[in-house]
């Protein structure tokens, strides 16, 4: 079953594919490793990322956590990016589970320079922390769904000293896919750990995976169970992202491209959005929010003068269209 079979409005919507693979999963239980779907899915994934093994999670911000978890000990040093998801979203966790001192780096609108991370790498001295992992975000959420290239990471990757593991939090790593052609595998190949989360970009109800070498997913199996994620018959779950997978990612191109056609009626410059983000300077971002959510469209205010808009499966040419027309209602 492949989730582009039922794109048409007219026939069945990609959610209702997705629930039909639940109802006939085949499953087991994941905390003794026997799921089916789930192991199914597992080393899918780890192929397409050119890995031998990953770890389905129930949420992004364990699945980064638990890499996280892999690269730093209590006392270390992390580079975060100043508007990263791991900073700012995952409510402190990297100093509050594993004791890691977040240190945060500027970038081009989520493109790290790699000669400025290496600066902020502490030198070996016993009074300083030691940086032992480096986060980057890819896409970017807050810069607007930035690319960050494969050859800037590799050249990230290059910059730091091998001390230094690192992550990529690749949560809309698909986008980045459709984006650039880059084959999953060359993004991951710089990379200790990957994330990549399946509830965005590809429609599933929940679901993200952490991709890296057995040993670390061995640990990482170690991890999530600390965290309260070893789920049973998950496989339900599992179902879902191998039918999203099936679809290919062609369809994401379509989503980049209704953002783009937001971006011109928001007064946004297009050549600044890469993927499915758009986010927009405006007057009064929690007033327009909440006229919008009037009219029926969902943004979100980002602050005081700014707001995020996000295609995705379930916005059409018409729906884009239709808040266009609302934008200028209330506006």
């Amino acid at each position: 079953m492949k989730i582009s079979d039922f794109r048409s409005d007219t026939v069945t919507r990609p959610s209702e594919a997705m629930r039909r693979a639940m109802a006939e999963a085949e499953v087991g239980d994941d905390v003794f490793e026997d799921d089916p779907t789930v192991r199914k899915l597992e080393e899918r994934v780890a192929d397409l990322f050119g890995r031998d093994a990953s770890l389905y999670c129930p949420t992004g911000t364990m699945a980064n956590q638990i890499a996280l978890g892999l690269c730093g000990s209590p006392g270390d040093e992390v580079l975060l990016e100043e508007l990263s998801h791991s900073f700012h979203f995952e409510v402190g966790g990297p100093a509050r589970l594993w004791g890691l001192t977040p240190r945060l780096y500027s970038s081009d609108r989520g493109l790290p320079d790699p000669a400025a991370l290496a600066d902020l790498v502490r030198p070996d001295n016993v009074h300083l922390s030691r940086t032992t992992v480096c986060v980057v975000e890819n896409t970017h959420n807050f810069h607007g769904g930035r690319v960050v290239p494969v050859e800037r990471i590799r050249k990230i990757r290059e910059a730091l000293p091998q001390s230094v593991s690192l992550h990529l939090d690749g949560a809309r790593i698909w986008n980045a896919l459709a984006a650039t052609g880059t084959p999953l595998a060359h993004f991951a190949e710089p990379c200790r750990t990957v994330m990549a989360a399946f509830s965005k970009g590809l429609g599933c109800p929940a679901g993200s995976v952490v991709v890296g070498h057995p040993e670390d997913i061995a640990e990482a199996r170690r991890l999530r169970k600390l965290l309260g994620g070893g789920m049973r018959q998950v496989g339900v779950l599992a179902a879902t992202a191998l039918v999203a997978l099936d679809g290919g990612f062609d369809h994401l191109l379509e989503d980049h491209s209704r953002a783009q056609r937001l971006a011109e009626g928001f007064g946004v410059d297009p050549a600044t959005v890469d993927t499915n983000i758009v986010i927009a300077e405006v007057a009064d971002g929690p007033g327009l929010e909440a006229k919008l959510r009037e009219e029926g469209v969902l943004i979100v205010a980002l602050g005081p003068k700014q707001v995020r808009l996000v295609t995705h499966l379930d916005v059409g040419d018409e729906d884009v269209e239709r808040a266009l027309l609302a934008f200028e209602r209330v506006s």
